[in-house]
Order: structure tokens, then sequence, then C-alpha cells
């Protein structure tokens, strides 16, 4: 990588989001949790993919979907991860190229396929994910590119990479360079279920202070902090003393500051068609607020836009320039 100035570097898992629409009795009849991220083999991934139906095939994963969306808003992104030197590990790589993202992490000559994520929207624009790790899991500390990692204002991770136990290192090297660096580390808690695996490993990195900043959603903060009520889970947070941001489908989005709670609405639109996103671009919208010095309620309404123009149609990926957008509302 360049050794210019990023806004945001992300680690994440570089999969390939192949998705389509559904009824609701598609997910019962093959055994799919409904809203939840399911890790499968090969094997499910290609029964899987014969039994759905026409799909739109779109480079994706958490991570690089939010420095998608950055970049869209007209910051400087970067990205860390692993793909195969095959058909669709050449897709993802142009794809992030041609939105000005540097992705210079070398893919794999051998081994497992370039990841890939099928995902099953359902009428009520909810997603269920259900997704082949395959070169993902070689993501290691040696893709760590020290000067990168150096030369970023921020470092994002996705807590989906706890689940290869190489990234895990990875994500600690990264974060131990960044803030030798003086730089910021945040955390994408990425899914309730993923929290519910790795619950005890995600508080400790906050209180051992190896990240700055937690993304969450409210059912993802009630399963970290093992609470019925969303209110006792805020009040758990608020006692890290952390910049976090909670995300609340159509209740809005809030920041939890060490001096209080800023609350932000959702921006309307018509209807939900794919929810497909949505969290990672609500993280790019206040990632770049906060990397272009604005305030946090500012950060928070560019974190709600970004999210609407993303639910608004298929994929996790912006239609139109998020900048534009942005400037449109009077928000630049």
């Amino acid at each position: 990588m360049t050794s210019t100035r990023t806004d945001v570097l992300a680690l994440g898992n570089a999969i390939v989001d192949v998705i389509a629409a559904a009824e609701e009795d598609f997910l019962a009849k093959h055994g799919l949790t409904k809203g939840a991220m399911a890790l499968i083999d090969e094997a499910r991934a290609e029964s899987l993919y014969a039994a759905m139906g026409p799909g739109k095939v779109i480079s994706g994963g958490s991570a690089a979907n939010t420095i998608a969306g950055l970049a869209s808003f007209g910051g400087k992104g970067a990205f860390i991860g692993k793909v195969k030197a095959d058909e669709l590990g050449k897709l993802y790589r142009h794809d992030l190229a041609s939105l000005g993202v540097a992705f210079d992490t070398p893919a794999a000559t051998e081994g497992p396929a370039t990841a890939r994520s099928f995902i099953i929207v359902t009428p009520d624009g909810e997603r269920t994910m259900n997704t082949y790790l395959g070169a993902c899991q070689g993501l290691g500390v040696a893709d760590v590119d020290a000067k990168a990692i150096e030369n970023a204002d921020i470092i994002y991770l996705e807590g989906y990479l706890w689940d290869p136990p190489a990234a895990k290192d990875a994500f600690r090297k990264a974060s131990e360079i960044a803030h030798k660096a003086g730089g910021k580390v945040a955390i994408t808690l990425s899914d309730s279920f993923c929290v519910d695996r790795y619950r005890d490993e995600f508080v400790g990195l906050i209180r051992n202070r190896m990240v700055d900043i937690v993304f969450a959603n409210e059912h993802e903060l009630k399963s970290l902090y093992q609470a019925p009520a969303f209110e006792d889970a805020l009040a758990a947070l608020r006692q890290e003393n952390i910049l976090a941001v909670v995300t609340r489908s159509e209740k809005g989005a809030l920041a939890v500051t060490p001096e209080g709670v800023i609350e932000e609405p959702v921006f309307p639109i018509e209807r939900v068609v794919d929810a497909t996103g949505a969290g990672d671009l609500f993280a790019a919208g206040f990632l770049f607020g906060l990397t272009s010095g604005r305030e946090v309620r500012d950060s928070l309404r560019l974190g709600a836009l970004a999210a609407a123009e993303i639910i608004s149609h298929v994929g996790a990926r912006p239609d139109v320039n998020l900048k534009t957008l942005a400037g449109n509302e009077g928000l630049l």
C-alpha cells in the first residue's frame, strides 16, 4: 500500500455476495434462521446456490462495504482482506479499485476459493446470510501491512473476523501498531450470534482498550451484556466510558460518548427493499463524519443517510454518490 494518509483502513472478510429474493417458506424448507448469518461449507454452499432463484452478484463483506461507503462520501479508504487468485477474486479486487479503495493484500494461489455469501431477502426486506468463508480464512499476521496501518487515522475491524482463528492475531497486531502510531481502532460487532460466540473476548477488547470505538445494533448490544432490555444494555455500555454507536432500525441511532448519549432519527424512505448492509453503511457515514472533523450528531446524520440509501435497493453498495446525496440534504 502507498505511504499516503488514509482516513479508514478496514480489516475484513473479502466476500462476494449472491443476493436473491425468496418467500418466508424458503427459509423453513432449508433450515435457515431468519436474520442470522450462518457459516457453511462448500457442499452446503453449492446446494443453496442451486435452490436459490436468480441472484445479483456484488462484491461485499461487512468491513469492505463500509469502506466502499466511505469512498462514496469522498473519504480515503483502504482494505486488508484475503481472496484467491480466481475469477471471483479478480472481480472483488477490481470492484474495490474502481471505487478508489486501496486493496493490496496478495491473493492466495492455493487452497479454498474466494468466499461468497448467499443472501436470501424476504418480502419484509430482512436478509438471511449463509457464508462460505473459503479464502477469507487465510487472512493472518503476514497480511498486516504495518506501514498502511500506521498511516491510517482509524483501523476498522468486523467482528466476523473472530471466526477464523488466524484473523484474530492479525487484528491484535493491527491494533497494537495503530495505537503505537497514535491511531484509533474501531470494531463492529457484526451479528448477535457472532457476539454469542465471542462475548467474553469482545468485552475484553473494550475493557483492555484494544478498541476505541464500537459499532453495534440493539440486538448485538443486548447479547453483549446478556441484558433482556435495551435500556439495561445501554446502561452497561455507558459504564465502559467509550465512544459507541448503536443502530435501532426504524427507531434511529444513538452515540454513547463519555459526556452522554446523542440520538438521531432515521431518514425516511418509501419502503425497505433489502436491509443488507444497513449497519455497514451507517458506519461508513459515521466514520466519514468523524475523520472529516464533524460533530458526533452530524456524523450520526451522515450514517442515517447512508443507511437509508442502502436499504432502498438490493445490495450493500451505494447506487448513488453519497457525497452528492449528502450535499443535496445540506449535510456537507
